[in-house]
Order: C-alpha cells, then sequence, then structure tokens
C-alpha cells in the first residue's frame, strides 16, 4: 500500500509541475537567445520534486568546473532522479542529448524542443552523431551537454559499458570531457519502480579530460575507470 502512494506521490507532483512550468518555460525559451531562462525552469521542476521525495544532494568537487568553459557532461544513471540531481548539482548551462521517443512525450517533450535540447535518433548511427554535433556547434559560448554514455539506466546499480557517441562528439569539437558520478540514486528510486526512498543523492565532480588527439578506446577507459572508482 505504501508503494503504491510513494508512486502516486511522484506522478502527481510530475504532471502538476508540468502543468505549471510548460508555458513558462517554453516562452522562456522562445523568447530568450541563448536558452537559459528555460534552462532554470528546469531547475525549479527538479527542486520541488527532489524535495517533495525527500532527496538531499551532496556534492562534491564543484573546484574542478570553470563556469565558462564548455563541457561534454558523462554521467553514469542509474535512476530518473538523476537528472533533476545533475541540474542542481552542477551549476552549468547545459544542453540535454536525449533519445528522441522523448519528443512525443505531451508537453513535456516541447518543452524539451523549444529549450533547445538535442534529440539522437539512435538508429541512424553515424548521421545521428553528426547531426548532434552539428547542434552542439550551434550551442550558446558556455553551455555544454549532458550524456549518460551507458544509454540507459542501471538496472541494478553497476555501471555498464559506455557507448562511443559522446567520446567522438567531445574529441571532434576538441571539448573537454567533464565525468560525474551520481552515487545513491539507484537507492533512491530503482528502474522499474515508482516507490522512491527518501534519502542522499551524492554527486562527484571529477576532474576534466582533455580529449584533443586521444584514442577514442583509452580515452573511454579512462573516463569510465574515473566514474566507477568513485561508485
Amino acid at each position: 500500500m505504501l508503494k503504491t502512494l510513494k508512486a502516486i506521490w511522484i506522478f502527481f507532483w510530475a504532471i502538476l509541475l508540468t502543468l505549471l512550468l510548460f508555458l513558462p518555460i517554453v516562452i522562456a525559451a522562445l523568447a530568450g537567445k541563448r536558452g537559459d531562462a528555460a534552462f532554470h525552469g528546469t531547475q525549479i521542476f527538479a527542486w520541488v520534486i527532489l524535495k517533495v521525495c525527500g532527496i538531499r544532494l551532496v556534492v562534491r568537487g564543484r573546484e574542478h568546473i570553470q563556469p565558462s568553459q564548455r563541457y561534454v557532461i558523462l554521467s553514469n544513471h542509474a535512476s530518473y532522479f538523476d537528472p533533476p540531481a545533475l541540474v542542481l548539482a552542477l551549476g552549468l548551462q547545459y544542453r540535454w542529448v536525449i533519445k528522441k521517443e522523448l519528443r512525443k512525450v505531451p508537453l513535456f517533450g516541447l518543452a524539451l524542443e523549444t529549450s533547445r535540447n538535442l534529440f539522437i535518433d539512435r538508429a541512424r548511427g553515424s548521421d545521428a552523431l553528426e547531426s548532434i554535433k552539428h547542434g552542439v556547434a550551434q550551442l550558446p559560448d558556455g553551455t555544454g551537454i549532458l550524456m549518460f554514455p551507458e544509454g540507459t539506466r542501471s538496472w541494478d546499480g553497476q555501471l555498464l559499458p559506455f557507448k562511443k557517441g559522446g567520446f567522438v562528439i567531445a574529441r571532434d569539437g576538441q571539448l573537454p570531457i567533464l565525468p560525474i558520478t551520481v552515487r545513491g540514486s539507484h537507492d533512491r528510486l530503482p528502474k522499474g519502480q515508482a516507490a522512491f526512498t527518501p534519502g542522499v543523492i551524492e554527486i562527484v565532480i571529477h576532474p576534466p579530460v582533455a580529449t584533443a588527439d586521444r584514442d577514442l578506446d583509452s580515452l573511454r577507459d579512462q573516463v569510465r575507470g574515473t566514474i566507477a572508482a568513485a561508485l
């Protein structure tokens, strides 16, 4: 019974916040040249969702971030709580690289699109990567992108193999990678469940990794090793 009530609670707030913030976010996205105001709207959504679910954030390593630098941010992914936690923790302007299926979600998908997030069709392979690289080049100065290199949430919280897409985008765009480890989110809201558990989610920000003239396999292994070591 308690699990059902928790599931209803989180769905209620997610729907309510989407209805309340959809129009302000879309208007801000359409009116602003950079999309920064719309991003701040998503931070409001994230703050409320984590607050009403009893989630407390602990952030370590903020000193590794240069606010004006554009990064390709790569993080592990084990929970639906990861995106709101990252939106609040990093203090950076960035856009998401999101699977195209989310574009179809009523209101939510339109808000993501007008906020200048980048959608990827994973079935298109190299063509999809070229499209994302073009989109990254069009982003305002100081605005990076965030990707989950595992490609999906982990069922057990353990790190999955990393796909190469984010590393190709970073190297070809001559952008540093900012590795992020999210700890505890799987325990708060595991994949396949809607009943959350209040508690702490910890965000560990690692030193940036230079990508110029790097071999993709060694770059991927280094970043994955860094993220894994902090789990």
